[in-house]
């Protein structure tokens, strides 16, 4: 079992204005029907309102208080301090301090954490909490680690190298943040044993191979068996594993310069 090093956080309690209580369904819908299977339990956390715009506060310097931790999300984040008294949850790029000054603006010092409109982002630069719609708030690369490449800019457009490799065109009116996303040891982490995977709200996964005819395509037979069918599918018939969701008419297609590269599985 391993943890993240929570080295340099700070040791303090979290800010009461932007905390919401959040409700627990366990994958369940509006009707109590379980539409997510294996949901369940957890510690209960309360969840840490974020500010993925900043888009009111263009102009006005801010203060980095605190870096912490938040239950909620794989990444680290930071309390600021504006300097009109604001107190507001950033997301945490890699490299920044506690004492250090950030600024949202139309264009900004190339500093890590500082916000601006990617048209006068320099091609090269690292970016994340990245505005697919000007003025909706930082949609995409925003979990631990994560960083999108500023890889040119065209006809209204900047190109950006997402972290799955996929290169695509975003309007250049919206924001993006510079730098890194915090916590990129996130991913190597080990949950070490099933109990801590219970903490987190997530419950026992049966396979498919130990139930019966009736509960599963790959149940029964007499001692083990193989799955007996060409390809894999779910306890409801549809197919998994390599089969396309994504909608081949999908308006957004146009955006995409290059398709993300497939990964091989290791053998």
């Amino acid at each position: 079992m391993t943890v993240v090093s929570f080295k340099g956080l700070s040791k303090v309690s979290p800010l009461k204005s932007a905390l919401l209580a959040s409700k627990k369904t366990a994958g369940r819908n509006n009707l109590g029907r379980i539409t997510v299977r294996h949901r369940g339990g957890g510690v209960k956390r309360a969840y840490r309102m974020v500010d993925f715009k900043q888009t009111d506060k263009i102009g006005v310097p801010a203060k980095v208080e605190t870096l912490e931790y938040d239950p909620n999300r794989s990444a680290f984040i930071m309390k600021v301090l504006y300097r009109d008294g604001d107190r507001r949850y950033l997301l945490a790029p890699v490299n920044i301090q506690i004492g250090s000054e950030i600024v949202t603006a139309l264009e900004a010092a190339l500093e890590e954490g500082n916000r601006m409109a990617l048209k006068n982002i320099p091609v090269g630069y690292s970016v994340y909490n990245v505005e697919l719609q000007p003025g909706k708030g930082g949609q995409i690369v925003k979990s631990a680690g994560a960083e999108a490449q500023v890889l040119a800019h065209e006809s209204g457009y900047t190109h950006l190298k997402l972290p799955s490799s996929e290169v695509r065109k975003v309007l250049w009116d919206g924001y993006a943040s510079l730098g890194k996303v915090s916590n990129p040891e996130h991913n190597l982490v080990v949950i070490g044993k099933a109990g801590r995977k219970r903490l987190m709200g997530v419950r026992p996964t049966v396979r498919g191979s130990a139930m019966n005819p009736v509960d599963h395509p790959y149940g029964g037979g007499e001692g083990r068996q193989p799955r007996g069918t060409k390809r894999p599918k779910s306890k409801w018939g549809k197919v998994t594993g390599g089969k396309k969701t994504r909608n081949k008419k999908k308006w957004s297609n146009k955006l995409i310069v290059k398709k993300k590269v497939k990964k091989r599985r290791k053998k």
